[in-house]
């Protein structure tokens, strides 16, 4: 037998009925209270009309580009967050304990650091981005580039290659306001001592949002970064690339072997130089953080970009330049 109809549902319009199913943004806003009180979504018609409200239901600005105006990811309740940030603390002080104070690990601590790994630290540093090297072999004189291995020229300049490219991602980060420093400094840091600085900053982007979750405007630095982030992404990638083909092949001419003999050079240096040893730890740790920060701005990319971003930022330096040319430009 039949249930007799409930006089509510039979009295209610199509509209009013969706509307009470409404999810609760829709249910308060003023367009949907006009439809609802004014009766004019009757029939085909209004259920139609809802429809069109409902897809076209507005996204505040700044939740969908992030852009540091909104906290985007949501808070971890179950204390997941506090875990990974005591993890974060211990992997710092075990970084700066390891790499720089305990004789434990290959070559000299900081405290009993050879003349000859300062002498092999300035000619990286001099030569930079094979600036230097490049010119001289143009024939192009203004500074003689000292004759180092290109094994260690290239795993040098690649991770500050690698360093260089995180300064649009910081300065983009939604969380970033929660690190009450300057992030102009904190990545001026990070390009001589890479990790030691960005470990702690990952810790402290787990923080408690403030009241106000809106991070402070950018420096003329950070404004600078973002703006050329398609350029800091072409030299870095460009420079990434230009150092695995340079320790392979370059200084052809200087007596340092073939491809086989490079690589076991590689392997001892790795084991017996500690600013070898260090770099090996920044790949691995820039290997995490790099699709970690990308996956929590990935509403910074472009629309139609932000697939392909989510799924090449896990590809070591190739996240990260596919994040920085598909970044949305900002007003």
């Amino acid at each position: 037998m039949a249930a007799p109809p409930n006089p509510v549902l039979c009295s209610a319009s199509p509209c009013r009925v969706a509307a009470r199913f409404a999810p609760p943004a829709l249910r308060t806003s003023a367009a949907a209270r006009t439809l609802v009180l004014s009766g004019s979504c009757r029939g085909a018609q209004g259920s139609s009309g809802l429809r069109r409200l409902v897809a076209r239901s507005p996204v505040p600005f700044a939740a969908k580009r992030g852009g540091g105006r909104g906290e985007v990811a949501a808070e971890d309740g179950d204390g997941t967050g506090s875990l990974l940030q005591a993890a974060l603390w211990g992997a710092e002080a075990a970084y700066i304990l390891w790499l720089f104070l305990l004789p434990y690990a290959p070559g000299d601590p900081v405290w009993a650091i050879s003349q000859a790994t300062i002498s092999d630290l300035i000619g990286l540093s001099v030569n930079f981005f094979f600036i230097f090297p490049l010119l001289n072999s143009a024939g192009v004189h203004l500074m003689e580039s000292p004759v180092l291995h290109p094994m260690a020229e290239g795993l040098f300049n690649f991770v500050i290659a690698w360093t260089m490219m995180f300064a649009p991602l910081l300065f983009t980060d939604s969380r970033r306001g929660r690190y009450k420093g300057s992030l102009d400094v904190l990545w001026g840091f990070q390009m001589f001592l890479t990790n030691t600085f960005l470990i702690p900053y990952m810790a402290i982007r787990l923080n408690d949002p403030d009241t106000d979750q809106s991070p402070p405007p950018r420096s003329q630095l950070g404004s600078a970064m973002v703006k050329g982030a398609q350029v800091m992404g072409a030299v870095g990638g460009a420079v990434c690339i230009l150092s695995i083909v340079w320790a392979l092949f370059g200084r052809a001419d200087a007596g340092f072997g073939d491809i086989a003999e490079r690589w076991q050079y590689a392997q001892s240096y790795v084991f017996s130089e500690r600013l070898a040893y260090a770099f090996l730890w920044d790949i691995l740790l820039y290997s995490i953080f790099q699709p970690w920060l990308i996956g929590d701005n990935i509403q910074n990319a472009k629309v139609d970009a932000a697939e392909f971003v989510s799924v090449v930022k896990f590809v070591p330096v190739v996240g990260l330049v596919a994040y920085l040319f598909c970044l949305e430009k900002e007003d």
